[in-house]
C-alpha cells in the first residue's frame, strides 16, 4: 500500500498531465533549460541550408549560362526544375532565401556587361532583380502544396516576369526565359503567345522534369518486399492472380512507374509543340535595305571620343556606298539605316553636322534613317533620342523618339538626392524625354517600324509599332559602351524572337556592332563583326499580315499570371486547412 507521500506525489503527477508540459513549473533550485541563442540558432539553419543553397547557387550561374554570349538553352529548364526541386514542400521563408541564392548569381552572369560602368552597378541590379526571384521562391514554395503544382509553378514564373518589366521605373526585361530560347524548340510559341508564352512553356517543362525527379526518387528510396513472410500464402491469390488464369504479375507499383515516366513525357511534348506552329514567312513586297554601321573611336564608356567622329565614320561609309553604286560595284539600295546616336551631335543646332548629313544623304540619294540627340525644344533642359528620316530633296521630316529611356542611363530617378551619393550620375547632365507615338516611318517604299536600343526587351512597344502598320522592324542601337562583353549578343538574340512573335523582318543597326537582317522566321541573314566599319545590303521581305500573337496583344500574359497569382492563394489556405485539421486531430 502506497505511503502517504507517494500518493501525493502520484497526484501531483497525475494534475501535471491533465495541465500539460506548458503547465509545470521548473523546480526551486533548477533552471529551465535554455533556447539556444539566436546566434547559434541561425549557424545551425545555415550549416542545415548550405547544400540547398549551394544547390540554387549552381542553378543559378546555369540559367545564365543559358543566354547568350553562351547560348546554353536546354539549361533553361533545367534551372527551373532545380529550383522547384529545392523550393518544393518547404517554407515560404526558405523558399525565398532559396530563390534569392538561385537569383543573385544567375543576374550576376547575366549582367556582368555592367561592369563597363562598375562592378557596383552589377552587384546592384542583380540584387535588386534577384528579389523577384526570392518572391518567386517563396510562392513556389506555397504552391507547391496543391495538386497540379507544375502548372502553377509555371504560372508563377510568367508572373514574376510580368511584375520585373514593370517595376521599378518601368521595369527591366532582361532575363526573361525566352529570351535564352531564341533558337530552341520553344521559340515558335512567340508567334501564339509572345515572350510569355515561350516563358510559359520552358517553364512547364522545367516543372515537369522536376516533378518527374522527384516521382523517380520516392520510387527509388520506396520499401521493397523484405522476405518471403510479407508475399502471399500459397493459400492466398496474390493481387496479380485470378481464380480463372492463376498467378499473374504484380501490378501494384506500376502505378508509382507511372508517375514520373508520365511527366517526362509531358515535358518533352511541351518542349516539342513548337513544331506544330506555322511560322508564315510569304512577303507582300520587298525592299532594298542598307544597314551603315560606321563603328566609334573606342570603347566603353567614352565612345563618342572627339566631335563630329561618329557622325564622320558614317558619312563617310555612305558616301563610300554611293561611289561603289556609281561604279556598278553595288547596286543602289531603297534606303539606307544609320544606327541610334549616328550623329553625335544635333544636327538642328549645330550646321556643320547637318550638311554632313546632306552631303552623305545627296550622295547616296535615297531616303536614311539618322539616329541623333536632339535639344527639346517644347521642354527645355531636356533630350530627345530620334530616328530622322532624312530625304535626299525634301531633307529631314518625320522622325520617332524613343518611348522607353533607360533609367540610369538616359535620365536619372531622384536626380537631386541620388546625385550627391552617386557622382557618376553627373555624366548624365540631361534627361532624355519619353515619346508619345510609335515608330512608324515611311523611308522610300517601305513603312517600316522603329524601334530604338533598350525598346526591343518591351513586349508593347514593338507590338503596338506592329500594330500600327509596320511593315518591318528597325532597331536603332548604340552598344558601343558594352562592346566585347556579351550585352549585344543578348540584345541580337531578342531581335530574332521579335521576328517570330510578329511575323516581320527585323533590321539592327549598330553604330559599333551588332547589326544584322533577321529574317521573319528568326533566322540571322546577315550580321556584323563589332568594332568594324561595314554596310549590310540584303532584300527586306515587307509582311502585312499579323500574327496571334499580335491580336491577343498582352492577354496572355495576364491571365497566367493571375493563375499563378490564385495558385498562391490556394496554397496558403491549403497550408492553413492543414495547420489547423492537425491541430484537431492532437486534440483529439
Amino acid at each position: 500500500m502506497p505511503s502517504g507521500s507517494e500518493t501525493t506525489a502520484a497526484s501531483a503527477a497525475g494534475a501535471s498531465a491533465a495541465r500539460g508540459p506548458a503547465a509545470d513549473e521548473a523546480p526551486r533550485g533548477t533552471e529551465r533549460p535554455q533556447r539556444p541563442g539566436r546566434l547559434r540558432r541561425l549557424r545551425q539553419s545555415a550549416r542545415r541550408e548550405a547544400p540547398r543553397t549551394g544547390g540554387a547557387v549552381a542553378a543559378g550561374v546555369a540559367l545564365g549560362l543559358a543566354f547568350p554570349p553562351y547560348g546554353l538553352w536546354p539549361l533553361s529548364p533545367l534551372a527551373v526544375a532545380a529550383l522547384s526541386v529545392l523550393t518544393r514542400a518547404r517554407r515560404p521563408r526558405q523558399g525565398a532565401w532559396t530563390g534569392l541564392a538561385f537569383g543573385f548569381p544567375f543576374f550576376v552572369v547575366l549582367l556582368k556587361w555592367l561592369h563597363v560602368v562598375g562592378w557596383d552597378a552589377v552587384l546592384g541590379l542583380s540584387l535588386l532583380q534577384a528579389l523577384f526571384l526570392a518572391a518567386l521562391g517563396a510562392a513556389l514554395a506555397v504552391s507547391s502544396r496543391l495538386p497540379g503544382w507544375p502548372l502553377w509553378g509555371a504560372c508563377l514564373w510568367v508572373a514574376e516576369e510580368w511584375a520585373r518589366d514593370r517595376v521599378p521605373f518601368g521595369g527591366f526585361p532582361w532575363g526573361r526565359l525566352a529570351f535564352a530560347n531564341t533558337g530552341s524548340p520553344f521559340t515558335p510559341l512567340a508567334a501564339l503567345g509572345g515572350a510569355p508564352a515561350v516563358t510559359f512553356a520552358v517553364a512547364l517543362s522545367g516543372t515537369l522534369l522536376a516533378a518527374a525527379a522527384l516521382s523517380g526518387w520516392r520510387l527509388r528510396r520506396a520499401p521493397e518486399p523484405a522476405d518471403a513472410a510479407s508475399a502471399p500464402s500459397a493459400s492466398t491469390p496474390s493481387a496479380g492472380a485470378t481464380r480463372e488464369h492463376g498467378p499473374g504479375p504484380d501490378r501494384s507499383r506500376y502505378p508509382v512507374f507511372a508517375a514520373p515516366a508520365g511527366a517526362l513525357l509531358l515535358a518533352i511534348a511541351v518542349a516539342a509543340a513548337g513544331y506544330a506552329v506555322p511560322l508564315p514567312t510569304k512577303a507582300d513586297d520587298s525592299a532594298d535595305v542598307a544597314v551603315v554601321q560606321g563603328n566609334v573611336e573606342k570603347a566603353g564608356m567614352d565612345f563618342l571620343g572627339r566631335p563630329m567622329k561618329i557622325l564622320n565614320n558614317h558619312s563617310e561609309a555612305t558616301v563610300d556606298l554611293a561611289r561603289k553604286v556609281k561604279a556598278g560595284r553595288a547596286h543602289r539600295p531603297d534606303l539606307v539605316i544609320w544606327p541610334e546616336n549616328s550623329s553625335d551631335l544635333d544636327p538642328f543646332k549645330f550646321p556643320q553636322a547637318g550638311d554632313r548629313i546632306e552631303k552623305a544623304v545627296r550622295a547616296i540619294d535615297v531616303p536614311v534613317l539618322v539616329g541623333a540627340l536632339i535639344d527639346d525644344t517644347e521642354h527645355p533642359g531636356y533630350i530627345d533620342n530620334e530616328g530622322i528620316v532624312w530625304d535626299p530633296k525634301k531633307g529631314p521630316g518625320a522622325s520617332y523618339t524613343k518611348q522607353h529611356p533607360v533609367p540610369f542611363g538616359e535620365y536619372v530617378p531622384f536626380r537631386k538626392e541620388l546625385s550627391t551619393v552617386f557622382s557618376r550620375l553627373n555624366r548624365i547632365p540631361h534627361d532624355f524625354r519619353p515619346g508619345d507615338h510609335t515608330g512608324v516611318l515611311r523611308l522610300g517604299p517601305a513603312r517600316l517600324g522603329d524601334v530604338i536600343c533598350f525598346e526591343i526587351a518591351y513586349d508593347e512597344i514593338p507590338r503596338d509599332t506592329v500594330n500600327a502598320g509596320g511593315r518591318a522592324l528597325v532597331v536603332q542601337t548604340n552598344n558601343a559602351t558594352y562592346g566585347g562583353t556579351g550585352e549585344p549578343e543578348q540584345q541580337l538574340a531578342m531581335s530574332r524572337l521579335r521576328a517570330i512573335e510578329h511575323g516581320r523582318a527585323v533590321v539592327t543597326a549598330a553604330t559599333s556592332g551588332i547589326s544584322a537582317f533577321v529574317t521573319p522566321d528568326g533566322r540571322i541573314e546577315q550580321r556584323s563583326r563589332e568594332f568594324t566599319r561595314d554596310v549590310l545590303q540584303a532584300r527586306l521581305p515587307l509582311r502585312d499580315e499579323t500574327t496571334l500573337a499580335d491580336r491577343v496583344g498582352a492577354a496572355p500574359e495576364w491571365a497566367l499570371a493571375m493563375v499563378g497569382l490564385l495558385s498562391c492563394a490556394g496554397g496558403v489556405l491549403a497550408g492553413r486547412r492543414g495547420r489547423s485539421g492537425g491541430g484537431t486531430r492532437q486534440a483529439r
